[in-house]
C-alpha cells in the first residue's frame, strides 16, 4: 500500500488545480500594478484554489474595452471604479450591490477614511469597496522659483480670490519669464514671447475639474449639487463664472500658455520640460512627477480662497464586481481582500497612492519620504475643506454638455452665458 500513495497524492494535487478558480482584474494606472501583483500573490498563497489574473490598460482604452466587455459577456469579475462611472454602471445594472456580503460577512467598514463608503452607495445598495483616495496639490519647479525670488513658504501659503488672484498671480507673475529674463511684473515684459509660463490650467477634463477648476470655484462659494444625487446641477453659479472668467484671462496676461497650445502638448509634460513653473495635479502622479521631473521641486498646498480655506475635491476609487461574474462569491473574496489591511499596507508601502483605511495615507507620504518626496500638501489640503465629485443619474449626457462649455470658457468665451446655457440643458436631462 505504501507504494500507492505517491500515486494518490498526485491525483489530490490534480483535482486541486482542476478545479481552481480564476478572478479576472483590471486596472488602469500602470503605477500601481506592482503592488496589485504583490496583493493577487498574497491572496493566493491564503486562498489556494483562488488565482487573480491582472490586466491593465491606459484610461481611456480601460473604459472602451470594460464597456465592450459588458455587451458581449466578457467583462473581467473585478474592476477599478471611478465616481465619474459607477452611477450609470449601476443604472444599467453591469455592477454587483455589495450590500448583502458585507452583511453577511460582517464587514466593519468604519475602517474607511470618513465618506469614502458613503459615496459608493445609494438606496441600500453597495456598489464598491473602497480602496484609495486623493486630493490636488500644486507642484513646483523649485529650481526656477529660487532663480525668480520666490520661497517655499510664499508658495504655502498662497491667496487666490477672483478679483485680482491675490498673492497666487503675484507669485504666478514672478514666476513667469520672457525670453529675455524679464517677469511679468516687469513694464517691459513680453507677452508674446514667454520662456516660462507662471501657472498652467491643464486642459481636457471633465464636469468635475478635479484638476482644473474646483480647487478655485469652491472657496470662491461655488457648488455642484444639493448633494450627491440631487437631480439639479448649479454650472450656472456666478461664483463659478468668475473664477473661470479668471482662469481664462491668465493667458492675455502671458501667465499662461494659450489654452489650446495645452491641449497639444500636456501640462505635464510642459512642466517637465521646464516650459511652466507650475501645475496643478492629483496625488495619483506623485511617482510620475519624481520620475520625470529632473530638477528640484516641490509639492505644495492649494493656495485659500476668498472664503479663508483650500478646498480639494476628494475622490475615491473602489473595486467593483461584474454583475454577470460566474465566480462572484470568490471575486468577493479578492475585493474584500483588496480592502483588507494585507493588501492596503503592500500598497501605502509603494507610496503610489493614498490607500483608503485610516491612517494609510500618513505611511505613504512617510514611504515617499523615504524616497525624498514630501507628499504632505496632499495631507494638508485633505484635512482642511474637501468636497466630492459631482455625481448623479445622466452623469454621461451631462458630461457631454458641461464639459464642452468649460472648455469654450478656457478658450475665450464669456462664462455666464456660456455656462447657463450649458446648465438649463444638463437640467432638462432630470425633468
Amino acid at each position: 500500500m505504501p507504494a500507492l500513495r505517491p500515486l494518490a497524492a498526485a491525483l489530490a494535487i490534480a483535482c486541486t488545480t482542476a478545479q481552481a478558480v480564476e478572478v479576472k482584474y483590471v486596472l488602469w494606472d500602470s503605477n500601481q500594478l506592482p503592488a496589485y501583483s504583490q496583493c493577487a500573490a498574497d491572496f493566493t498563497k491564503k486562498n489556494p484554489g483562488i488565482t487573480v489574473k491582472i490586466s491593465q490598460s491606459g484610461w481611456g482604452d480601460y473604459w472602451t474595452s470594460l464597456s465592450t466587455g459588458f455587451v458581449s459577456g466578457t467583462a473581467p469579475d473585478v474592476f477599478t471604479n471611478h465616481l465619474a462611472k459607477y452611477p450609470e454602471l449601476a443604472r444599467n445594472g453591469q455592477v454587483l450591490d455589495l450590500a448583502p456580503f458585507i452583511a453577511r460577512d460582517k464587514l466593519d467598514t468604519s475602517l474607511y477614511a470618513k465618506g469614502l463608503v458613503q459615496i459608493w452607495g445609494r438606496d441600500g445598495k453597495q456598489y464598491g469597496l473602497p480602496k484609495d483616495w486623493d486630493t490636488v496639490a500644486f507642484i513646483v519647479n523649485m529650481a526656477h522659483a529660487k532663480k525668480a525670488g520666490v520661497t517655499l513658504a510664499e508658495l504655502q501659503e498662497m491667496t487666490w480670490n477672483p478679483k485680482d488672484g491675490g498673492s497666487f498671480e503675484q507669485v504666478a507673475r514672478k514666476l513667469t519669464l520672457d525670453s529675455k529674463g524679464r517677469n511679468a511684473n516687469d513694464p517691459a515684459f513680453d507677452k508674446k514671447s514667454v520662456a516660462v509660463y507662471g501657472y498652467q490650467t491643464p486642459a481636457g477634463g471633465n464636469m468635475g475639474g478635479q484638476t482644473t477648476f474646483s480647487f478655485f470655484a469652491v472657496p470662491n462659494g461655488f457648488k455642484y449639487q444639493d448633494q450627491p444625487w440631487a437631480g439639479k446641477y448649479y454650472y450656472d453659479d456666478p461664483k463659478l463664472a468668475e473664477a473661470l472668467d479668471w482662469m481664462a484671462s491668465l493667458h492675455t496676461k502671458g501667465i499662461s500658455a494659450p489654452y489650446q497650445n495645452t491641449k497639444s502638448l500636456g501640462t505635464d509634460a510642459m512642466f517637465v520640460a521646464g516650459k511652466v513653473a507650475m501645475v496643478p495635479q492629483g496625488s495619483w502622479m506623485m511617482t510620475y512627477f519624481a520620475a520625470n521631473a529632473k530638477f528640484e521641486n516641490a509639492w505644495v498646498p492649494l493656495p485659500k480662497g476668498p472664503n479663508g480655506q483650500r478646498a480639494s475635491m476628494l475622490n475615491g476609487l473602489a473595486d467593483s464586481i461584474w454583475s454577470g461574474s460566474k465566480v462572484k462569491e470568490e471575486a468577493w473574496k479578492w475585493v474584500r481582500y483588496l480592502g483588507s489591511p494585507d493588501c492596503q499596507n503592500v500598497v501605502a508601502a509603494t507610496g503610489v497612492v493614498f490607500p483608503a483605511i485610516n491612517g494609510m495615507g500618513e505611511k505613504a507620504v512617510a514611504a515617499q519620504k523615504a524616497r525624498g518626496i514630501d507628499a504632505s500638501a496632499f495631507l494638508t489640503v485633505s484635512k482642511e475643506n474637501t468636497f466630492l465629485m459631482p455625481i448623479a443619474d445622466h452623469g454621461a449626457q451631462v458630461d457631454e454638455i458641461i464639459a464642452p462649455a468649460l472648455e469654450a470658457v478656457l478658450l475665450g468665451k464669456p462664462a455666464g452665458p456660456t455656462l447657463k446655457a450649458a446648465s438649463d440643458k444638463a437640467n432638462r436631462l432630470f425633468k
